[in-house]
């Protein structure tokens, strides 16, 4: 072929060649130049950044939703926290029931008392299955983390003397923990 093109007349020979420039220039126009690679990381950033963002935005709302429902959980949990214990004092309600009916139509005080006393045994013995522990005071150091000091008296001898005499009202711990101080009078 190129024999064939030397053959042509001139004219034809330069219309080859400009064609063969225009397809250079075309070709060259359709390269990427220099701008359009500096856009592409810049394109890719972006997409990684709006990416970014819509997992923020839905890690957000999960975290949003899982905040409201511990809250609705622990106030559910806050309503029946208490369930347990009130079926295990139930019992002891029916029999304060039964006493009061009886105590009506007793003649016997000592019945009376006697039912009394076992029904509050049976309400302590529930109360310390629950955890429920009385403190002992009478005759201990007067300590201010589990006692209240009502009053001071004169002590009776030297060694009651910062020790708690008389206990006004029992103080108790749940699970070692005090949830009633001891109300005590202490020697001075």
């Amino acid at each position: 072929m190129s024999a064939d093109k030397n053959n042509l007349p001139e004219e034809e020979q330069q219309g080859n060649n400009a064609s063969s420039t225009e397809t250079s220039t075309v070709e060259e126009h359709s390269l990427p130049d220099h701008g359009e690679a500096a856009t592409d990381p810049v394109a890719k950033l972006e997409e990684e950044l709006s990416d970014m963002k819509d997992k923020y935005l839905r890690l957000y709302s999960e975290f949003d939703n899982y905040k409201r429902r511990t809250s609705k959980e622990r106030l559910d949990m806050l309503k029946t926290a208490n369930q347990e214990m009130v079926v295990a004092l139930l019992p002891v309600i029916d029999d304060f029931d039964r006493a009061r009916q009886s105590m009506e139509q007793a003649q016997d005080v000592a019945a009376v008392k006697e039912g009394v006393d076992l029904i509050y045994n049976k309400l302590f013995s529930i109360l310390q299955q629950k955890g429920l522990k009385p403190m002992e005071a009478v005759g201990s150091a007067f300590d201010a983390d589990v006692h209240e000091a009502i009053t001071q008296i004169p002590a009776p001898d030297e060694s009651q003397k910062g020790k708690v005499i008389d206990e006004v009202e029992k103080g108790y711990y749940l699970h070692d923990k005090v949830i009633r101080f001891a109300k005590v009078v202490i020697g001075a």
